[in-house]
């Protein structure tokens, strides 16, 4: 509720602002709510190394708040003694100014490191935050600074509170305006899981591993956990113009979803000629010859830029393999079987993260702006040529500074996934990689599903459930990563398929592809850091999409004949559940006014405007 409040508030009072609308409204600060303690860094413990002063040698740095600042020299910095009510995931940021350079800082909770961030220079005061972690009840010592010769940095305020998490509300409408009733269905069980419980998945191997038994990681989950994943993974590379073969992935996605009542998810590692400058389209080409890695690596021919120019040789190639990927495609949809379609995956690769700097497929050796064009072509192709609108869009990124820059859009995607491995580049055990989650989260304001397309080790659900690192679903590899002891053990894998925060195969209802979805003709805007655009609705008598009523006024929450500020402000308390906030029924269909069936915080903002004329 808190989290719904401070949208709210933020809401009203960015409108009132805008528009120029005058009057009090009963707000505080967006994130007062939040807040368990803020001090003045000089008023709190000062550890080794640090020392309270107004000036550093002669230099002095206006502009800090107080009596002075910690300056932390070589090492050094600040200690909170707290005593929590209640575990939780929570936030420390500081007020700072880095005047000697790039500087990394520590926080450390009862003594172990939680989290270490790089400070920027500046020569400015900044608001600086050391990001979220999880603490429990009781008596906790935090430490803020560096824990060797490695400061050099002024702390002027220090605020301690609750993580700003997420709500994890995502809309149930695909990307795809003409999705299929099946894949509505889906998308419409995700989303309603989606922050609450995980899903269980499994990736099947490749071509005729284990003597063609593709049951080998299902049957080891079964006498393992007593339990069967609800997504499976499967990749259509085999169905490819050079070497390919039918190693009956298709029957395997019908047969898990229609018999078993499972979820498909698919990827395409789709192969090029390594020498493509010679080769001739529709030749079959030996696997040996052929690659998936990027150019620098395999020193192919293959120049992926050129799939945009539509009269050059790669594309004519790349479509050839679309229309083999949409025949596979087409005969799932006609099966009436929807996918989370994960194609074109991990794309940015090393791009932004190791020294070598590129990116490991050729789908992701143009760097990011290519990428991005070749995935709406691939959207484009299978949606509109091929009329395929079964597949749920899912895009692999990664949490670099640089992986927003992968990102197409949010008309695009569907779901973001990511691929967790040990040592890639963080060696995670058992955590969540809550850091990872809420960075992704955050690529498209909280408006995408975000899962955790393949990895090997499992997360404990416990941490999960404490930190709030929902994923979707959870998919390990296949063979040795799910299996191997190093990996998942045992007691690990036990744990996390009988608790009641994951969901498996047994417990999918029956209906999961017939459920009654409301049927939508838009996909509303993605939120981003700004709020996303509304169209207003004509001022008209109309009839509300889901209740049954008629709006007299549209944005007259009151029902006094009239839209002002207190219709806003009754409408911020309704949706904060203020018992003292009556609405009526009729108070509630003339505050929709954006039209989708139910008041809103979207809803306030058009009323302010309403009233400052600006619609």
């Amino acid at each position: 509720m808190k989290r719904i409040y401070r949208r709210l508030t933020a809401a009203v009072s960015a409108a009132v602002i805008a528009g120029g609308v005058l009057g009090a409204l009963p707000v505080t600060a967006a994130d007062q709510d939040l807040v368990i303690l803020h001090s003045e860094a000089e008023a709190l413990p000062v550890t080794t190394g640090g020392q309270v002063a107004t000036k550093v040698y002669n230099d002095e740095y206006p502009g800090y708040s107080g009596d002075g600042f910690v300056w932390a020299a070589a090492s050094g910095g600040v200690k909170l003694e707290l005593d929590l009510e209640k575990g939780a995931m929570y936030e420390v940021k500081t007020r700072c100014l880095s005047y000697l350079g790039d500087r990394l800082q520590d926080i450390a909770v009862d003594g172990e490191k939680a989290a270490e961030i790089n400070i920027a220079k500046t020569d400015t005061w900044t608001d600086v935050s050391f990001g979220f972690f999880y603490i429990p009840a009781g008596k906790h010592t935090i430490e803020i600074g560096s824990s060797g010769s490695w400061g050099y940095i002024l702390y002027d305020t220090v605020t301690f509170g609750y993580a700003d998490m997420p709500e994890m509300k995502i809309s149930p409408v695909p990307c795809d305006p003409k999705a299929t009733a099946e894949t509505k269905a889906l998308m419409k069980f995700l989303t309603d899981n989606y922050g609450k419980r995980v899903i269980t998945g499994q990736q099947e191997i490749y071509g005729s591993g284990h003597d063609g038994n593709y049951e080998y990681e299902f049957d080891y989950l079964k006498e393992t956990t007593g339990k069967l994943p609800v997504v499976r993974g499967f990749d259509f590379m085999n169905y490819n113009p050079l070497y390919g073969w039918d190693d009956n992935t298709t029957e395997r996605v019908i047969e898990w979803c229609k018999e078993r009542n499972g979820i498909a998810t698919a990827s395409w590692h789709l192969n090029v000629p390594i020498d493509f400058a010679d080769y001739t389209l529709g030749d079959a080409v030996d696997w040996q010859q052929c690659t998936y890695k990027n150019y620098q690596a395999s020193n192919s021919t293959f120049n992926t830029a050129n799939i945009l120019k539509e009269d050059s040789k790669e594309r004519q190639y790349f479509d050839a393999a679309v229309k083999m990927l949409a025949e596979q495609l087409g005969r799932v949809q006609d099966a009436g079987v929807p996918i989370i379609f994960r194609p074109l995956h991990e794309a940015q690769g090393n791009y932004g993260r190791y020294g070598d700097g590129t990116a490991w497929f050729w789908w992701g050796d143009r760097g990011p702006e290519v990428y991005k064009e070749l995935w709406k072509l691939l959207y484009t192709e299978l949606t509109g040529t091929y009329n395929l609108h079964n597949l749920i869009w899912e895009i692999n990124l990664y949490e670099t500074d640089t992986s927003d820059e992968w990102y197409p859009g949010g008309e695009w995607v569907d779901m973001i996934a990511y691929d967790k491995y040990e040592g890639s580049p963080t060696r995670w055990g058992t955590d969540p990689a809550t850091s990872v989650f809420l960075k992704l989260v955050g690529y498209s304001g909280d408006t995408k599903m975000v899962a955790l397309a393949e990895c090997d080790r499992i997360p404990d659900i416990q941490k999960i459930t404490n930190e709030g690192a929902w994923w979707s679903y959870i998919c390990p590899w296949y063979d040795e990563y799910i299996t191997g002891e190093s990996n998942n053990p045992k007691d690990l894998l036990k744990a996390f398929y009988n608790s009641e925060q994951v969901l498996t195969l047994d417990e999918v209802p029956a209906d999961l592809y017939s459920a009654d979805v409301p049927q939508q003709t838009t996909v509303p805007a993605e939120t981003t850091a700004e709020p996303a655009k509304t169209t207003a609705v004509p001022e008209t008598t109309v009839q509300s999409s889901t209740t049954a009523g008629t709006v007299t006024l549209r944005g007259d929450v009151t029902c006094d004949t009239k839209v002002d500020v207190s219709d806003a402000v009754l409408l911020a308390r309704l949706l904060v559940e203020d018992r003292e906030a009556v609405v009526t029924e009729q108070g509630k269909l003339n505050a929709d006014m954006n039209g989708n069936g139910s008041p809103d915080p979207d809803d306030i903002t058009l009323i302010l405007k309403k009233i400052a004329k600006m619609i």
